[in-house]
């Protein structure tokens, strides 16, 4: 079976890692993987093809950009698919319709973004939720990341039975504590042995709030913030170190390719999620998975779960104030490991790559003409 998969770009962000996670785990189930990006050939492109995996650019300019839509239908004329599978707002839209002009009927898309007010970082207007809507409506099978996804999707009038609930997936093998690691690390960013390091993961964007651990840092002398990731907000939250007198403090250390994250949590003491809406909280589980306690605002993916499923993750309001509290509290207790819990093995990547396996097949299938074609 051969499935290509259309995403907005191929930076570090969460629904990119997971694209490459998964795409790893597919051929050993019968599913030869193409993938085509609009924007930003980033890391994760690098990661794709160093697995040997095809990776297209389209090089769109914009979200009007419409010289795109025939380009990506002659591509996927061209590589003759049998399934199309979509990730993210921008390539749903254009995916879909590239898809269904090209001929091919199977075509899956998932929602990795979908919030209360925002959709891959853009506000959900009327018409953003109309094109969302008229689009999805080409496809055969939407695949939400976690219950709540699904829920909102319902809400909006994606019918029941197109949906399907395909949680994300982590690698937790490759995030087990390395000591060796944690040294190397540290001594690389110039963090002392003995420091108390927060650390967190995710793209700079507003609706993330790292501003919000800054100022808990800030508050507690001595402890050094290391951020993994990039976006927008990298100059304000630079600005803001620096007027609370922490710049020497904070390390952010950009876009990182996923091989090198289990080593970067490795130097931490605790990692915070401050987001107050996740779509499914792939950073509090790799967190958990690398043995860190966790201090996070909102997680799907362990509201979902029974709280015995992990013990190291602790809640918070996402108010600075609640935040240093209890990072006081670690910083007293001194480092700690914990083992990997029954959440992080709950949401495997094998689970993920099994069950849309069974997807792309049975998507194909209910669209196969009498001679067995999807087109």
């Amino acid at each position: 079976m051969r499935v290509l998969h259309v995403i907005t770009g191929l930076g570090s962000g969460g629904a990119e890692q997971q694209l490459a996670a998964v795409v790893r785990r597919l051929p050993a189930r019968g599913v030869d993987c193409d993938v085509i990006t609009l924007t930003n050939p980033g890391p994760v492109a690098d990661r794709l093809r160093e697995d040997g995996v095809r990776v297209g650019h389209l090089g769109m300019a914009g979200n009007r950009d419409l010289s795109a839509l025939p380009r990506l239908t002659r591509a996927v004329r061209h590589g003759r698919y049998d399934v199309v599978h979509t990730h993210l707002y921008r390539a749903g839209v254009y995916g879909r319709i590239a898809a269904r002009a090209a001929g091919v009927r199977a075509v899956v898309a998932t929602e990795h973004s979908l919030g209360a007010a925002q959709i891959e970082g853009r506000p959900l207007t009327v018409p953003t939720r109309g094109l969302y809507l008229a689009t999805e409506r080409l496809g055969r099978a939407t695949v939400a990341v976690s219950a709540a996804v699904a829920r909102r999707l319902r809400d909006w009038g994606v019918p029941a039975e197109r949906l399907h609930v395909v949680p994300n997936g982590i690698e937790a093998e490759r995030y087990r504590y390395c000591p060796s690691a944690r040294r190397g690390v540290r001594a690389r960013l110039g963090v002392a042995p003995e420091a108390f390091v927060v650390g967190g993961l995710g793209r700079l964007v507003g609706g993330k709030r790292f501003d919000v651990l800054v100022r808990g840092v800030a508050a507690l002398p001595g402890a050094v913030l290391v951020l993994i990731g990039d976006g927008p907000e990298r100059a304000r939250l630079l600005r803001l170190a620096a007027a609370l007198g922490v710049a020497d403090r904070v390390r952010l250390l950009g876009d990182r390719c996923a091989d090198e994250v289990p080593a970067l949590l490795a130097a931490c003491d605790v990692l915070v999620s401050p987001s107050r809406e996740e779509t499914f909280g792939l950073a509090v589980l790799e967190g958990l998975a690398a043995g860190l306690p966790v201090v996070h605002a909102a997680c799907p993916a362990l509201e979902e779960r029974p709280a015995a499923d992990a013990p190291g993750a602790t809640r918070f309001d996402g108010e600075v104030s609640e935040l240093v509290t209890a990072l006081r509290a670690f910083a007293r207790a001194g480092p700690v490991r914990l083992p990997q819990p029954r959440a992080v093995r709950h949401y495997d990547i094998g689970r993920a790559a099994e069950r849309l396996t069974e997807i792309y097949r049975s998507t194909a299938t209910s669209v196969a003409g009498p001679a067995g074609g999807t087109r």
